[in-house]
This record gives structure tokens, C-alpha cells and sequence, in this order.
């Protein structure tokens, strides 16, 4: 499988894909601000939820 075939990130990947330190992403995560899932004690965040995330992202700027 290739990386653009992905369907989850590590923490370390999404920080790394953001440009956001991992620490932020952490905080993105436990504040329910990035989307993800825990396996045990992996959190992933799903490529698809994170895609979406970003769409989305300042459409509450857009013009009216």
C-alpha cells in the first residue's frame, strides 16, 4: 500500500502533514478539535475526517 492510499496517520504524521508541532496536535486531539480514533493506546486520525476537517476550514470567514 502506498502512502496516498493511507486511511490513518500517527500523531507524529499529522503534525508532520499540518506543519504543527506534535504537541499541538495532542491538544487538537484531546480538545476534539482534529478527529480521531484510539485503538488501545494508538491515536490515529483518519485521513478521510482529516481531509474533510481541512475543506472546511474558513468557510466561517467566507462572505455572505
Amino acid at each position: 500500500m502506498q502512502d496516498d492510499e493511507r486511511l490513518v496517520f500517527t500523531v507524529l504524521e499529522a503534525s508532520k502533514l499540518l506543519h504543527l508541532s506534535r504537541n499541538s496536535v495532542y491538544q487538537g486531539v484531546m480538545a476534539n478539535e482534529i478527529p480521531h480514533i484510539k485503538v488501545g493506546r494508538r491515536i490515529l486520525i483518519p485521513k478521510f475526517a482529516l481531509e474533510r476537517l481541512l475543506s472546511g476550514a474558513g468557510k466561517q470567514y467566507e462572505a455572505k
